[in-house]
């Protein structure tokens, strides 16, 4: 039996970077958690028919965050800088602000990916999740899946070779 309170609100977290990956905004992806959870509870009635409530709660999150951003029309805005910038201890300052410009461009590159491969790259490579999971919250067939993730992590390789081996 599916509890709300158990097995529904810890997942907010997860359900908060989702929608702040496909908004690129935060107060944007609050709200839709917020949305979502209340979708979630509505729902609630009918989570003995649920096989997984974290692919649920997933695929109504990106469904909203999807639609809303179709509304606003901001898919190429930029992800906040403050996200996540804390770079690794690095044994000089020079090594940490090359390894700090590093990640600022894999980061830019995964902005810029369409939202299918960000997806798909936040769910497995970011959240953790198996395949099967990716492919029920998606909607698509594994294959699908590990095919647009292998794309999104070949775009990105190769463009940041172009940018570190030759500049912009």
């Amino acid at each position: 039996m599916i509890n709300f309170r158990d097995d529904v609100l810890p997942l907010k977290n997860r359900l908060y970077r989702l929608a702040l990956r496909i908004t690129l905004d935060t107060l944007d992806a609050e709200d839709i958690v917020q949305e979502t959870l209340i979708r979630v509870w509505n729902m609630r009635e009918d989570f003995d028919k649920i096989d997984s409530i974290e692919a649920f709660s997933l695929t109504i999150c990106r469904n909203l965050a999807l639609d809303h951003i179709s509304r606003k029309e901001s898919q190429n805005e930029q992800l906040d800088e403050s996200y996540d910038t804390t770079p690794d201890v690095a044994s000089t300052p020079l090594q940490a602000l090359l390894l700090e410009d590093k990640r600022s461009w894999v980061m830019k590159l995964f902005n810029e990916l369409p939202e299918k491969q960000r997806s798909v790259m936040q769910l497995r490579d970011i959240e953790g999740k198996s395949y099967r999971e990716i492919a029920q919250v998606l909607g698509f067939t594994e294959e699908q899946v590990k095919v647009t993730l292998f794309r999104a992590r070949q775009h990105i390789r190769q463009e940041f070779e172009k940018i570190d081996n030759y500049g912009l």
